[in-house]
């Protein structure tokens, strides 16, 4: 099997080096990161300027643009051969519910949504300067996701991937299939101004998770709910954005 790994922390992250070794055994593993970090950049392309791979070891390449332009290069042309599977990560902090918006990992995975098996976004939930400190943190999340692969994925339908959050705790509980859970609205922004006068923002920090009146089922919980008990969230999600339930009510009320 041919694996692509990126993800949006750069090409010299600690959660990609761990995912990188933790996979080798499941076949040919091939790195195609950004040259420094892009988080925040979703599934954006970089169009407006060439775009420059530089093979910087044995099947690990860097590249000046986003996320979605490493997978994006590598799926058309970057190589002579084909990828069996995406994997984006590993990032260092969650990325759930209202964060797969913004998420320049969940953005990588997306571009691999064509794949033979469905791509998967993973973030180590929690994770901060001490993950750094430690990279056993890292080595652990990605044994897990090591494992989940070799099991055999489970089957999705065409262009949906996995959104993945491992808590960082000392021992994961488990894991629990998760719907996406929801944000309240994000800090209010910071304004400073600079050393010329100039007056500058800082983007808020995001919305506490909202809790729900009521969950999807009695075994299927948000994944806010599944990584703060410990838990390793597994949240199917896809491309398709369009709200069918409402389709033909809306039908009916722009025509009359």
């Amino acid at each position: 099997m041919n694996i692509l790994i990126a993800n949006d922390d750069g090409v010299f992250a600690p959660g990609l080096q761990a995912l990188a070794q933790a996979l080798k055994p499941l076949g040919r593993v091939v790195v195609v990161a950004p040259e420094s970090e892009r988080s925040g950049y979703s599934s954006a392309l970089t169009l407006d300027r060439p775009l420059r791979p530089v093979q910087i070891a044995e099947d690990v390449w860097a590249v000046n643009g986003t996320p979605a332009d490493c997978v994006y290069l590598s799926m058309n042309g970057l190589f002579d051969f084909e990828f069996d599977l995406v994997v984006s990560g590993i990032n260092s902090g969650a990325n759930l519910g209202d964060d797969v918006l913004y998420s320049g990992t969940v953005g990588a995975a997306f571009e691999g949504r064509l794949m033979k098996h469905p791509a998967i976004a993973v973030s180590l939930a929690g994770a901060n300067v001490r993950a750094y400190e430690h990279p056993e943190h890292y080595a652990k999340a990605a044994q897990w996701v090591h494992d989940f692969i070799a099991k055999g994925l489970p089957v999705l339908p065409p262009r949906h991937i996995f959104n993945i959050n491992i808590p960082d705790v000392e021992q994961i509980q488990g894991a629990q299939v998760t719907y996406q859970g929801r944000r309240a609205q994000s800090k209010p922004i910071s304004s400073h101004v600079d050393p010329r006068g100039r007056q500058v923002y800082w983007i808020g920090l995001a919305g506490e998770a909202v809790t729900d009146p009521q969950p999807v089922s009695d075994y299927v919980q948000s994944d806010f709910f599944a990584v703060s008990n410990g838990y390793v969230s597994i949240t199917p999600i896809q491309m398709d954005a369009t709200n069918y339930t409402v389709l033909e009510n809306l039908h009916a009320h722009v025509n009359g």
